[in-house]
């Protein structure tokens, strides 16, 4: 039988791809009435890629799981993570969210495990983790590189929810998972320069994680092939979000716009720029990363990159158990779709 895809789902209501890509990831943007009515064809076809979290009225049945598998023996899947669940609204929460509610139709039960400041100093496993009753390892939010290596010894399936920086050409033996993170910032970068917008700076520190540093290195590619120069005293590449304000303070004058490097420090930036008396967009235009919910109700609402959680989540369950199944597999580098929103906050 062949799989339905999302142009299938379009072609037989008469509409986008974009506007049916929106309702399966529960983008903002429809009407209700849209959204049911694509998710409902989406079921009626046969649409499997992801099962929603609450019935659509009338359905009489569950709706299908992202993944064809058969539930486990009771297999303990092990989340390691830092900080995420401090943020409710980072990408990662809905996306893990989601992910334990499929492993759960699986079979399988998602375990969470804090590693605080001290065990990854000392490499030392949470002591809530039991290695023999575990079957596999997520890793959010985990961006300390020799504390991952050691977790990538323990001769589990692992899988990285972003990770550390590769700024030195090095890679996790694990499985990894990204949102696109340049053609965003490149259409975004282009589309100011074509607006007369040449003095363009960066805030956030690009070692901090992978997905940041592909996010400096999309901003200065896109400059550098459009031949504009790149200011440095502009970008605050070292910046973390409690050094935004400072930051900003010590530079005698401001770009025509800062790219952030993700959607809380773009906040920051503005909240800053405000105690400053400086406006946004009318002195300094400025722009985000993940769309989260924050984005939306600053002010100006802020320009950002959506991340398509669902997607991520289908993903991550994936890529896990196909390494459970097939340990002998080559690593995978997997990078899910983004899509630039513009908003007020970069309104010429």
């Amino acid at each position: 039988m062949q799989r339905v895809t999302i142009q299938d789902i379009a072609d037989a209501l008469g509409i986008s791809r974009n506007t049916v890509s929106k309702a399966i990831n529960n983008s903002d943007g429809l009407a209700d009435a849209t959204r049911e009515k694509i998710l409902q064809k989406a079921v009626e076809m046969g649409y499997k890629q992801f099962s929603y979290v609450a019935a659509l009225a009338g359905n009489a049945g569950p709706l299908p799981s992202i993944i064809d598998e058969a539930p486990a023996p009771g297999g303990e899947i092990a989340l390691f993570t830092t900080n995420i669940f401090s943020q409710t609204n980072h990408f990662s929460a809905s996306m893990m969210d989601r992910v334990q509610r499929e492993l759960s139709q699986l079979g399988y039960i998602l375990s969470i495990h804090v590693v605080d400041r001290e065990s990854l100093a000392r490499r030392a496993l949470p002591a809530t983790f039991n290695k023999e009753k575990c079957s596999g390892i997520f890793c959010i939010e985990m961006f300390d590189w020799a504390y991952d290596e050691m977790v990538c010894g323990l001769g589990l399936p692992v899988l990285f929810v972003d990770g550390p920086h590769k700024r030195y050409g090095n890679s996790l033996p694990a499985d990894q998972l990204y949102m696109e993170n340049a053609l965003g910032i490149t259409k975004l970068v282009n589309d100011m320069l074509r607006k007369g917008k040449q003095r363009i700076g960066f805030i956030g520190d690009y070692e901090h994680c992978q997905s940041f540093f592909e996010r400096y290195s999309a901003f200065r590619c896109a400059m550098l092939l459009a031949g504009a120069p790149v200011e440095e005293h502009f970008c605050l590449k070292a910046v973390h979000r409690d050094e935004v304000e400072a930051g900003l303070s010590a530079l005698g004058e401001l770009p025509e716009m800062f790219i952030c490097a993700n959607d809380f420090i773009a906040v920051d930036a503005i909240q800053a720029l405000g105690r400053m008396g400086k406006s946004v967009p009318g002195d300094v235009l400025i722009s985000g990363f993940d769309d989260a919910p924050e984005s939306r109700i600053v002010t100006p609402p802020l320009t950002t990159v959506h991340i398509h959680t669902q997607s991520m989540a289908y993903s991550a369950v994936h890529l896990l158990l196909t390494r459970i199944k097939e340990p002998a597999l080559d690593y995978r580098v997997t990078y899910t779709e983004t899509e630039l929103i513009n908003r007020e906050s970069t309104k010429i």
